[in-house]
């Protein structure tokens, strides 16, 4: 039986773009009606600015959609593109492409929104200082689709270089673009906490805008390492050369390595962003606190980064481990479940250290007095949140090693 390979790549590219620009749409879509409602919110607390409002929530609104307009992008070129096939690998790449475009977009539209409805509220509260505001929330917005932006990149990037002709590649391109993909989403909507609470802080203290939009970008930056985590996985599968390794059990390896980072990210960017919001919040309500609750939130986040390592680390060791060649699917579904148990492991850790370091950073500054007694609690409870993640990791070793 002949297999037509540009039908396949055909029938790949189109669901990649239903995947692009379906899943695209999501994210944006919550943005935009999140912005929307704490507008509505803010005309119902000063009805005489309706007219400045308004404005603002459009702002606000045309930037959440931008990482819907990405993934458009990439959904018309794969539609619309004409590239003849040669291999199943250019399938697996407009798979990989949709996955990482579509779901990357998601937590970027989440993301920005928050910022876009909360310096809605701000204005209300304080529309003299109006400038700084806008420009608060625009910073950190902007932050917010960074990780939407790597998933273009990567998404272009297999659209567009020329890949090895093989079945492993194949395997490695549609893992890359589920890193990526996944990877995005929990550093997106975890960059928008601390813009959001930086919008509502600086309305709260004006005189701190500096120290807050500072704290912000700290902690913006720390939430964008899962996405970076995931975007050199991706890269590592796009451009290591895997031909020489038997394809079984390798192509499940390789898909498990994408999974295991993408997955495992979600979690910890979130969880960072939450920590960063509390910090920002904290810092507006005692402008003597910025030390603690920076130290705080630093701690804090670093924790809630350390399930995005595990999984980086299960994906390093699914990469460059070789493995004898199998006759049987078993080897390959334990590899493909290593990487399954270490991502989905990794969620809900990196999203409960969160928590406990937003709670601990927000009383922080109300109580400086019971620093040491909140950080102790935060780590021991962290800790034991942590245990979570690390029984995902052993399992996947397991899978790995044992198996």
């Amino acid at each position: 039986m002949t297999v037509d390979i540009q039908f396949i790549v055909n029938a790949s590219s189109y669901i990649g773009s239903a995947i692009a620009m379906g899943f695209g749409a999501i994210g944006a879509a919550i943005g935009v009606g999140y912005t929307a409602a704490m507008a509505n919110s803010a005309i119902g607390e000063k009805p005489d600015s309706s007219g400045t409002l308004f404005k603002t929530m459009l702002v606000g609104q045309a930037v959440a959609e931008s990482a819907a307009i990405f993934a458009l992008v990439v959904s018309v070129l794969l539609i619309f593109r004409k590239v003849p096939a040669v291999g199943l690998h250019q399938a697996a790449a407009a798979l990989g492409a949709g996955i990482s475009m579509g779901f990357g977009a998601i937590g970027s539209g989440i993301g920005s929104g928050i910022p876009g409805g909360q310096v809605c509220l701000g204005l209300a509260r304080q529309p003299a200082f109006s400038g700084r505001l806008i420009i608060t929330f625009l910073i950190g917005s902007a932050v917010s689709q960074t990780p939407a932006i790597l998933a273009m990149i990567v998404a272009l990037m297999l659209l567009f270089i020329d890949f090895s002709n093989d079945l492993i590649t194949a395997a490695a391109l549609l893992g890359a673009g589920i890193s990526m993909g996944f990877g995005a989403i929990g550093s997106g909507i975890g960059s928008g906490f601390p813009a959001g609470e930086a919008c509502i802080g600086t309305a709260r203290q004006p005189e701190l805008a500096g120290s807050i939009t500072t704290n912000m970008l700290i902690g913006s930056a720390v939430c964008q390492t899962p996405a970076i985590f995931s975007m050199v996985v991706a890269l590592m599968l796009m451009f290591m050369k895997f031909s020489h390794a038997p394809l079984n059990p390798t192509w499940a390896a390789l898909i498990g390595a994408g999974i295991s980072t993408g997955l495992a990210a979600i979690g910890s960017g979130i969880g960072g962003g939450m920590a960063a919001g509390g910090s920002c919040e904290g810092i507006s309500r005692q402008p003597r606190s910025v030390g603690q609750v920076t130290t705080i939130m630093l701690v804090g986040q670093a924790v809630a980064q350390t399930p995005s390592i595990f999984g980086l680390l299960v994906s390093f060791i699914l990469m460059f481990k070789a493995f004898p060649e199998a006759t049987t699917v078993s080897a390959a579904m334990a590899l493909l479940g290593a990487g399954i148990s270490m991502g989905f492991g990794g969620i809900g850790p990196g999203i409960g250290n969160g928590m406990a370091a937003e709670s601990a950073a927000k009383w922080v500054a109300r109580n400086l007095e019971k620093t040491g007694d909140l950080m102790r609690t935060m780590l021991v409870g962290q800790a034991v949140s942590q245990s979570t993640a690390i029984y995902a990791m052993v399992i996947s070793l397991v899978l790995i090693f044992v198996v």
